[in-house]
């Protein structure tokens, strides 16, 4: 288990976390799914999905809920706002686990329907400004260089913030260290990110790489950034706390020449444990037996293969009994 030592940050997710699940808290329908803004991958998934699920559970029968994000969603399911949501797998198990990312608090009522849903990779983005200056491209040389960096990343609540910790402690650096070093942390709602890194306000970005994803493709196109390889050590402790190494790309966003190195912290959908085993079945049978429409929603995606959906290393916490007998019926378990 990893120890935080962003201070701040700490009780600020438990802020973020507790808000999201008051926000979430509405006039109660048959099955609200917990997604992320409009016009995220994740939003769009869940208004397929809802038009999916609708002509089975009954008209008017589901709401999208278009708030919440990789860390906030698997308390929310926890605290019954949404029946199911949209979870990344490692925050899933952080959840389960009570990790120290959910200060003290713990989410042993989730459960997992579809796995393997796509992958989230963690990367790092820098200007080519300043790599140029600190003449590498080494992102531990640069964390080790104790020269000023300006780190840009998203509030606390993106399942990247603790990654971006991680990665931090994996290169034998802090938060604090790097503020100490005449560098910043900078943490911006996601319309505000493009103009800082436009601006020159910071000089590393770290966030999700999805392909497609609006936020980096108006970064990329706007600003001269080069991506980053997570070097070894940090991978290691992402490791150790859920994530999976893999490479993104290449040519995923103008200047990746190559495929980049980053870390997996997978897709999942999560349910309550209390959600009935009936409806559990049916939203799983849905999503399975229509992967093609899902798929062709956003090319976020397009690489969901439903018979690995119920691998324990693509759902990382208990499959819902539910989910459990569609795939058995199935012959996928």
């Amino acid at each position: 288990m990893f120890n935080f030592t962003f201070k701040g940050l700490r009780l600020a997710a438990t802020a973020t976390v507790g808000a999201a699940i008051l926000a979430t808290s509405v006039t109660a329908q048959d099955v609200r799914i917990g997604a992320m803004r409009e016009g995220s991958s994740w939003y769009v998934f869940a208004a397929t999905l809802e038009q999916i699920i609708e002509p089975i559970l009954g008209d008017n029968s589901v709401e999208v809920i278009a708030r919440g994000g990789g860390v906030a969603n698997p308390m929310v399911v926890q605290g019954g706002k949404a029946e199911i949501a949209l979870s990344n797998v490692a925050s899933a198990v952080w959840a389960a686990n009570g990790d120290d990312v959910y200060q003290g608090m713990k989410a042993p009522d989730i459960r997992a329907l579809v796995g393997g849903l796509n992958n989230v990779y963690v990367g790092v983005m820098a200007s080519k400004s300043f790599v140029d200056q600190m003449g590498t491209t080494d992102l531990a040389a640069i964390m080790a260089s104790g020269k000023p960096v300006r780190v840009l990343m998203k509030p606390v609540g993106s399942s990247a913030v603790p990654v971006a910790e991680m990665i931090f402690e994996g290169l034998g650096t802090s938060a604090d260290q790097i503020k100490a070093n005449g560098g910043d942390i900078i943490q911006v709602d996601t319309g505000q990110i493009a103009d800082q890194m436009r601006n020159g306000n910071a000089d590393i970005y770290i966030d999700t790489m999805i392909k497609g994803h609006p936020t980096i493709t108006e970064v990329a196109l706007t600003t001269d950034v080069v991506f980053l390889d997570i070097p070894d050590a940090a991978m290691a402790l992402l490791e150790k706390n859920g994530l999976t190494p893999g490479s993104y790309g290449p040519e995923w966003y103008k200047g990746q020449t190559a495929a980049t190195s980053g870390a997996n912290l997978g897709t999942v959908l999560i349910a309550n444990a209390s959600l009935d085993e009936e409806t559990a079945y049916q939203i799983t049978k849905a999503i399975i037996e229509n992967a093609e429409a899902l798929k062709g929603s956003h090319g976020a995606w397009s690489r969901f293969d439903p018979a690995k959906a119920m691998l324990p290393e693509n759902t990382g916490i208990e499959l819902h009994p539910g989910a459990a007998r569609y795939y058995r019926e199935a012959g996928l378990m």
